[in-house]
């Protein structure tokens, strides 16, 4: 099948071809990108809409259960998978066509992985960490990790979770803003922390840390991480030492702007006051960040399809990222080319590009210029298949 009309942008470059015809091979890859369509071919026009890449959302819990406190640990699997399930496929339909799980209850993010690659469910491409290895009594208490006390333990627990299948390893290296009371002090020592790096090492992969100030990412990147989220407070001197030594940050900016959408989702009046008192320091530490040059990337924290002001939350989040001062490319980039690099899946994902997974997304308007054109999406495909289509009616081969 072919798109044909197609303004394709390039998200590495920020450039726009426009009137062409894009191939959607049968093995789910962009294959040629020419003037027009073969004769003979099926083609779907798109009218001169942009054609991008599907984004990549780096930063989600599908598991996740509102309020916090109504989280069980020893829920029934099944209904784990189940919630799990719903928020991807939102996901999916939101255009989000790669998420990267950062814990998951029961390891849900594998179980949908493997049932996607069995061809049972669409979902997005899932790089999964399993469960979340926390400090015992440390931020991730209740929430379905895997509990340890000491460098061995912390070792040992990682491996289990990547021997398992888990993509990447997540820690808890502070505290957070989910517990009014807890405070953003560290939870693991630097041996904790270099323990954990050891075991994703040795399985060639990554460590991803919940990290709310700047103190303990400063000590974690010694240690050999290179994957944060949150910062909630940084300052500029941790900003620069993340730019040159070119690790990445995942802002959530969501999680201290948006407190109707907490109210709706039965966050308790203490934990509201509490992220919107952080808010304006967190926002200033990331437009320290982009200052400073560091490798910014979009996720959400909340589920990424999750209806969000009249949007879903992965596009809101990339609009708060040009709040923060990413330009509009950067931001899209973020979501897109950045985010696939973060994951090693750079020139499989995250680009619009010959050999490149046929997960695409198209506009009205032009998202180089503006993320709110992501406001706008009239197509989704996944591997070729087209999984939404709100193209106007006129609109076809």
């Amino acid at each position: 099948m072919w798109l044909t009309d197609a303004s394709v942008v390039d998200v590495l470059t920020g450039s726009i071809a426009r009137g062409r015809a894009v191939e959607l091979t049968a093995d789910g890859l962009v294959g040629r990108v020419l003037d027009a369509a073969p004769d003979g071919e099926p083609t779907r026009s798109l009218g001169g809409r942009y054609l991008l890449p599907g984004l990549v959302s780096v930063h989600s819990h599908l598991s996740v259960v509102y309020p916090f406190s109504a989280t069980d640990e020893a829920e029934n699997p099944g209904a784990t998978l189940l919630r799990s399930f719903s928020r991807a496929r939102d996901a999916l339909h939101a255009g989000v066509t790669t998420v990267r799980s950062v814990h998951e209850i029961h390891r849900a993010d594998l179980l949908l992985r493997t049932a996607s690659r069995e061809g049972w469910i669409d979902v997005p491409r899932i790089v999964g960490a399993g469960r979340a290895v926390s400090a015992a009594g440390g931020h991730g208490t209740g929430t379905g990790s895997v509990y340890a006390t000491g460098p061995d333990e912390f070792y040992e627990l990682a491996r289990a979770e990547l021997a398992a299948g888990a993509d990447h390893v997540k820690v808890f290296i502070t505290g957070g803003i989910a517990d009014p009371d807890e405070g953003l002090g560290g939870q693991m020592t630097a041996e904790e922390m270099r323990a954990v790096v050891r075991a994703a090492e040795e399985f060639e992969t990554y460590v991803v840390a919940h990290a709310g100030q700047g103190e303990a990412i400063a000590t974690a990147m010694d240690a050999g991480m290179r994957s944060f989220e949150h910062a909630y407070d940084l300052s500029a001197d941790v900003a620069a030492e993340m730019a040159r030594r070119e690790v990445f940050l995942t802002p959530t900016l969501c999680v201290t702007r948006c407190p109707e959408w907490m109210a709706d989702h039965s966050f308790t009046a203490a934990q509201i006051e509490t992220a919107m008192e952080v808010g304006p320091r967190h926002l200033e530490s990331i437009r320290r960040a982009v200052e400073a040059g560091v490798t910014i990337v979009a996720g959400t924290d909340y589920p990424p399809g999750e209806p969000i002001e009249d949007t879903v939350c992965a596009v809101r989040e990339m609009e708060f990222l040009t709040d923060a001062g990413l330009e509009p490319l950067k931001a899209l980039q973020a979501g897109t080319s950045t985010a696939a690099r973060l994951l090693g899946l750079s020139g499989q994902v995250g680009e619009v590009s010959t050999g490149a997974a046929a997960d695409l997304l198209v506009t009205d308007a032009d998202p180089t210029s503006d993320v709110s054109a992501l406001r706008g999406i009239r197509l989704v495909v996944q591997a070729g298949r087209i999984v939404r289509d709100d193209l106007p009616a006129g609109v076809a081969a």
